[in-house]
């Protein structure tokens, strides 16, 4: 496809860019780059697919009955105490809070400025996968990494605090999932996964550097369902490491246990990764989305509102307690889970008593063994440092004994759906319609993270809005007030949703695709894996191949 911008002469077998690459950009996209990009496709497609074929199967069990459960198969694994994960890399020794957000330049900045431990700059869920979006956070890491990083917005400059007292935060990247495609660009006339394009882009460009400056080439691995697909990912970090010529062991990946099947498999996933293991993530939204998507064919796993699905949910602090023994077990870091809240400025009661319910969650996660934890937003920063330097007086609880001797966590407990006084009500109903709306209408305008509610939303919870609808309508689930959740009580409360964000939106709006996507999901008659995947064809500007020694 032609550009409006210069480009640079490249000459890689196969590859094919089917979007612009702008003059800013270009030192990005070197030979050397793409070349990393074809050699990992080539090497590592045919596997990715079959993992990717499995976990349909693996689903066709679970809605026939076969419930997920501990792998019989890789016992060896979770009862041999001699193995640990490596030692800890530099700038993740201590890791007491994280900040997370998309690549934007704005981002970034105030990111690396918020006085946290380590930033995770996210290419997955809070960032919708445009072409440019994905250019310009290369860009922008390339530039963070290298501490030369302004931006000018309304007549206001951002820029790095440089100041040598200051702490900037080590960087971790989070790549997309391996169910994820980059169709604008080919190998070989098919495109790459999305995971592989960010994860070695980022990785050719700023590996050497990022040591250089005292840290490390550090990644944050996402929506993995087999312990399979992690050692798929330690595969390709030993290549990418052979291939720019430094240590196996340099990179570090932490995983997101953000799926079902993959709690199950916690042992595992550590042992496949050792070599390169950095911590498993509690992933708390897209957990609760893959229990309700795994579980889906079955109405005894129904779930209530999501405001009431919190971590102290039995099942859910099974699933906090298992993560954390497991880790410190295995010597690496169990790190927390998000805390989305923004700032309520023009109301500082309800901010206060927000902040308030933060530290409540932080001292729960702190308490529980957990070496860190996420924000969202900057002005959380001292309230979460505060709990965590009251109560993890070292850098991590790695080997501080709990305080209460471990129960070993059973297959039930990570699966019974009880959740105190359960209830599902028409205003969670609502929420979820309004949520899902929102969402899928601000992706659509290349937007992947949005403020609601004075929270701040992505992929995440827009999968749990739209599965818990059709889990509640598919299975005639029912209302605190005895309504029977049926397709037309749905549909109503969709549209007169919709029509109150239609008439508060701006003009040139994205409401009317959003509502086509998400009404089919709402109403039960289709179910679609990831609405990322539903909807990537829209934000993407895929035109006539041209091989990349054409550029």
């Amino acid at each position: 496809m032609s550009s409006p911008f210069p480009t640079v002469a490249l000459k890689v077998q196969g590859v094919q860019i089917l979007g612009p690459i702008p003059a800013e950009a270009k030192h990005i996209f070197s030979q050397e780059a793409l070349a990393l990009v074809a050699t990992l496709h080539r090497n590592f497609q045919p596997q990715r697919k079959k993992l990717l074929a499995n976990r349909k199967e693996q689903q066709k069990l679970r809605d026939s009955g076969v419930l997920p459960d501990f792998l019989p198969e890789t016992e060896y694994i979770r009862e041999d105490p001699t193995w640990t994960g490596p030692p800890l890399a530099p700038g993740l020794r201590d890791r007491r809070v994280e900040i997370t957000g998309p690549t934007d330049r704005k981002m970034v900045i105030n990111a690396l400025n918020s006085g946290v431990a380590t930033y995770m700059a996210d290419f997955e869920d809070s960032l919708t996968p445009a072409w440019n979006n994905l250019v310009d956070g290369q860009v922008n890491l390339y530039d963070g990494v290298r501490r030369n990083l302004t931006f000018n917005a309304n007549g206001k400059e951002y820029k790095l605090n440089l100041d040598p007292k200051r702490h900037i935060p080590t960087l971790i990247v989070r790549p997309r999932g391996w169910h994820l495609d980059e169709k604008h660009v080919l190998v070989d006339g098919e495109p790459v996964s999305g995971g592989i394009f960010d994860f070695a882009i980022y990785f050719y460009n700023n590996a050497k550097e990022t040591l250089a400056r005292g840290f490390g080439p550090y990644f944050y691995l996402p929506k993995m369902e087999h312990h399979l697909e992690a050692k798929l990912w330690n595969d390709i970090f030993c290549q990418a490491q052979d291939y720019v010529g430094i240590p196996r062991g340099t990179i570090r990946g932490s995983v997101l246990i953000e799926t079902l099947p993959a709690a199950f498999q916690m042992d595992e996933i550590i042992y496949q990764l050792r070599q390169h293991i950095g911590g498993l993530n509690c992933g708390r939204w897209d957990y609760i989305f893959s229990y309700i998507k795994s579980l889906r064919n079955h109405n005894e796993f129904i779930l209530p509102d999501r405001s009431q699905v919190t971590m102290s949910a039995p099942f859910m602090a099974s699933y906090v307690k298992l993560l954390v023994h497991t880790c410190h077990k295995r010597q690496v870091h169990a790190l927390g889970g998000m805390a989305a809240q923004i700032p309520i400025k023009e109301d500082q009661a309800r901010n206060k008593a927000a902040l308030e319910n933060v530290a409540k969650d932080k001292l729960r996660e702190v308490l529980a063994g957990c070496d860190s934890c996420w924000v969202a937003h900057p002005a959380l920063v001292p309230v979460v440092l505060k709990v965590f330097n009251e109560h993890m007086k070292g850098p991590n609880q790695i080997n501080v004994p709990p305080k209460k001797p471990y129960t070993p966590i059973t297959a039930r407990d990570l699966l019974s759906p009880f959740v105190p006084d359960a209830k599902i009500t028409e205003q969670g109903i609502r929420t979820n319609c309004i949520i899902g709306l929102s969402y899928i209408e601000a992706w659509l305008r290349n937007v992947g993270c949005v403020p609601i509610n004075y929270l701040m939303e992505d992929a995440a919870t827009a999968e749990v809005s739209r599965t818990q609808l059709w889990q509640w309508v598919t299975h005639g689930a029912h209302t605190d007030a005895g309504k029977l959740i049926d397709k037309a009580y749905v549909a109503k409360l969709l549209n007169e949703e919709y029509e109150k964000l239609v008439k508060a939106a701006k003009p040139g709006n994205k409401f009317k695709p959003a509502l086509a996507y998400f009404k089919p999901e709402a109403l039960g008659e289709k179910y679609s894996d990831f609405v990322t995947t539903l909807i990537y064809d829209d934000v993407t500007t895929v035109g006539r191949p041209v091989s990349a020694e054409k550029l």
